[in-house]
């Protein structure tokens, strides 16, 4: 006899707790809290059957931790000396990743997390790959939860592109016009290109004019090299002085030299790229567009070839290239397409184009 599922209520914070349990909760069956202080609810979850829940890094006394488990249910412990939550219930915003930037880039979370990754990398430590492969899941688990608000559309390209040039202008103007159709932009989360299409999404209620004094406030330090500090702190102040919905990044601790640009409304960082790559590229179904890059690029370009290669004509995503200079001569990668794509479905599904306005033409819905 096939046993009735039990619902998944996720609880990830106190408040949302306290309104579960106003409802008139009997029983955790079912029920999943990540990182949720519930020292002050001992009373409360003694009232309650723990069969079937699951506790992540939450805070219990130790009454109340030996009541779940005794009871049926799992509790994972926080995992001491991290500078990041394992089991965090959220994305990032840029506040949190850039907090206390007045003291430099390396007092930063951000800065601090990535150090600690290098550092556990080299020693080749086991407690290190669960921690990072736990708050790898959390995030997963956070990025899953964001509401629907349209198509997402990846943008993807060279972080090297500097503010204040025409290709920056371009890409800024690229999302911009995705998002004001619709659609929700999805970048690497880096900066140059992925930077410029949050920003452009940022600032789809603005017009001609917010969108030039953004650009030339921005142009004024054109790169995060040398100092990542003060280029994340004129994008926090452009972010201040023009607030809006950035659409999503996924940038990765992996690429520690690249900084999380500051314009994505909702930033999914993770310790594995190889886990990021895939979800950022399989989030795009709307269609993803390359900009001119490097080797990130590339890699991004023929990672998202592979399901079109071997699907239908149903599971096509369009896959547009823009700049056929770049992608012809200077790396050669269309010619490439063209051969993979012979006589399959796939062919449908890759363009090459020259300009933005082409490129965000053929993704609006």
């Amino acid at each position: 006899m096939t046993q009735p599922s039990i619902p998944h209520v996720d609880i990830e914070s106190l408040d949302h707790f306290d309104r579960v349990l106003a409802a008139g909760a009997t029983a955790m069956a079912g029920w999943r809290v990540q990182s949720v202080d519930l020292t002050g609810r001992t009373a409360e979850l003694l009232g309650l059957n723990p069969l079937g829940a699951l506790f992540l890094g939450c805070m219990l006394e130790d009454k109340a931790d030996r009541w779940i488990r005794d009871g049926g249910g799992l509790v994972f412990p926080a995992i001491p000396e991290l500078p990041f939550d394992a089991y965090r219930g959220t994305l990032y915003d840029a506040e949190e990743l850039y907090a206390g930037l007045d003291r430099g880039y390396d007092a930063t979370p951000d800065a601090r997390i990535y150090a600690w990754s290098r550092q556990h990398d080299e020693r080749g430590d086991t407690s290190r790959t669960l921690a990072a492969a736990l708050h790898d899941h959390a995030i997963a688990d956070a990025l899953h939860e964001l509401p629907d608000t349209g198509p997402w559309v990846g943008v993807m390209g060279g972080h090297g592109i500097a503010r204040g040039s025409t290709t920056y202008r371009a890409a800024v103007l690229l999302g911009r016009g995705l998002a004001r159709a619709g659609l929700t932009v999805v970048t690497g989360g880096g900066p140059g290109a992925m930077e410029a299409a949050n920003l452009g999404a940022s600032l789809a209620s603005y017009d001609d004019a917010a969108v030039e004094r953004a650009l030339t406030a921005l142009a004024a330090v054109p790169s995060f090299r040398p100092s990542i500090a003060e280029w994340a702190s004129v994008g926090l102040a452009v972010r201040r002085e023009f607030p809006g919905n950035g659409g999503v990044s996924i940038p990765t601790w992996f690429y520690g030299h690249e900084p999380p640009n500051v314009f994505a409304s909702s930033i999914a960082k993770y310790f594995s790229n190889a886990q990021r790559e895939d979800v950022l590229l399989s989030q795009a179904r709307g269609g993803i567009i390359y900009l001119p890059g490097a080797a990130g690029t590339v890699q991004e370009v023929f990672q998202a070839v592979t399901p079109n290669y071997y699907g239908d004509h149903a599971t096509q995503i369009p896959l547009i290239l823009v700049d056929v200079e770049h992608w012809t001569e200077n790396l050669p990668v269309w010619p490439l397409l063209q051969s993979l794509a012979a006589d399959r479905p796939m062919g449908s599904s890759i363009r090459l184009v020259d300009s933005i306005d082409e490129a965000a033409a053929l993704v609006r819905p």
